[in-house]
């Protein structure tokens, strides 16, 4: 691995006697590690677990993830090991249990925000954002994967957060970076590494910050993170925000078994993880909390009009047994697709439709069509889903791949109705039953590509 003389230079400062050991640790393996969605796996793997987030683990080598079914049925999410030290953030500086608006700025692919999921209440709004559109399709499926249903999923530039005056309780800010971390990972990260990028990064991180500050409530806290070491992204663009907004920075407590290496610069504390000091890739966080008193807005007593359209009568007596305690909803319908809300988000839910690009929310239950009702592929995934109301076919491990291929199945049965599929007790989707054939609805954009190998792997990831 050849690195970039400045780049080396800088390090050696930084580290001084410990810059061997850490040029060493970046030619070995990067550790793998795994997040576990508790809400769909009852018993959790016997692996060794990352010491600063629960349901979190180190896998003793990299599998082929893409053919294992619990991956694609959102049981749990391949996640770098340093990310996860956002559930350290959050645990001790906001009271997770309260209700809260929760922001994940630059979301995508969905670790964070998968994340934040876990962590939050239920009654707790999760908006989820990523500004290229690419990307954001990617996050509104690990999103719907995961089975939430108070996210939302949104595709808008960080200056339109400014519409959201005082909105979000919590922000997490995981900015693009120079990438400096992902060395051992994405050698390819070295190529495009320059002195030039790093100042380019860090004043691009500087406009995402102050754009989305106005949205953050006085009191509220603000997770800045990035995958770099160099200090004009972390360490000078968080002091300098401090400094520029009066922000008080939050002092987290570590473990010195953890191997995180606690920093400061003009008051703010600051927290890097490098790779000879612990499992995982190079990382760098920080959090501030707003000062200031909350403005008690004067609600206007002009009615509002709302943009979220409430499904049919109808319609919802039709799909309302699909969802476990159905009453809890605000059932929505936008176009042929019915939506179910929680109804104590509704109003923030709407204030976020008003003012920014939604392109997912809540559970996405069933597409109606004229008298026909076709159940969405996320209502299977969804940690909510009333699995009472379908008739349910358990698949084998070479059966549930082929139908994450999308190809055509046969099942042991007949009928003319839809059918839950799962896997080892999870659901994977939906399939329609016609007499002896069976529909695969599996969705084509999801659908796994790669050739299938002539001997499946045995065993369990999880």
């Amino acid at each position: 691995m050849e690195l970039p003389i400045s780049f080396k230079e800088r390090m050696q400062r930084l580290l001084s006697d410990e810059y061997t050991n850490f040029e060493a640790a970046l030619l070995k393996s990067a550790p793998v590690s795994i997040r576990v969605n508790s809400k769909k796996v009852d018993n959790l793997p016997d692996l060794q677990r990352v010491p600063w987030a629960d349901n979190a683990y180190y896998l003793p080598e990299r599998p082929l993830f893409t053919l294992d079914p619990l991956l694609h049925a959102g049981c749990y999410y391949v996640q770098e090991a340093s990310s996860m030290f956002l559930e350290q953030a959050l645990n001790q500086a906001v009271d997770l249990s309260q209700p809260l608006h929760v922001l994940d700025l630059c979301g995508a692919p969905g670790g964070k925000s998968t994340h934040l999921a876990s962590l939050i209440s239920e009654d707790s709004l999760l908006v989820a954002n990523e500004v290229i559109k690419s990307r954001a399709n990617i996050l509104a499926e690990n999103i719907a994967k995961w089975g939430s249903g108070n996210a939302m999923v949104t595709s808008s530039d960080p200056s339109n957060f400014s519409r959201l005056p005082e909105f979000f309780d919590v922000m997490v800010v995981d900015a693009p970076c120079s990438g400096e971390g992902m060395f051992r990972k994405d050698p390819q990260a070295i190529n495009e590494w320059s002195e030039e990028n790093v100042k380019l990064c860090a004043q691009r991180q500087q406009r995402i910050l102050i754009d989305v500050w106005e949205a953050l409530k006085p009191g509220g806290i603000l997770v800045y993170s990035t995958c770099t070491w160099n200090e004009q992204e972390n360490e000078e663009n968080i002091s300098w925000l401090a400094a520029q907004e009066q922000a008080e920075s939050i002092k987290l407590k570590l473990d010195d078994a953890w191997g995180v290496v606690p920093s400061q610069m003009k008051g703010v504390e600051g927290y890097r993880f490098y790779p000879h000091r612990i499992q995982g890739e190079g990382f760098f966080m920080a959090v501030l909390r707003k000062t200031g008193d909350v403005e008690v807005s004067s609600k206007s007593s002009k009615k509002k009009k709302y943009k979220l359209q409430h499904a049919g009568k109808k319609e919802k007596a039709l799909v309302q047994d699909w969802l476990q305690e159905a009453d809890k909803y605000e059932w929505l319908q936008y176009g042929e697709v019915i939506s179910a809300l929680p109804a104590n988000l509704f109003e923030a839910a709407d204030e976020v439709y008003q003012n920014l690009h939604v392109i997912y929310a809540g559970t996405e239950v069933a597409e109606a069509n004229g008298k026909k009702l076709k159940p969405m592929h996320a209502l299977a995934l969804s940690q909510h889903l009333n699995k009472d109301a379908f008739t349910i076919i358990d698949m084998d491990l070479e059966l549930a791949l082929k139908y994450l291929r999308k190809e055509d199945i046969s099942l042991n049965s007949s009928g003319n109705d839809w059918v839950l599929l799962q896997y080892k007790n999870i659901p994977l989707g939906f399939a329609k039953q016609i007499g002896n054939r069976v529909n695969n609805y599996y969705p084509k954009e999801w659908r796994i590509r790669m050739e299938l190998p002539a001997e499946l792997p045995e065993g369990s990831i999880i």
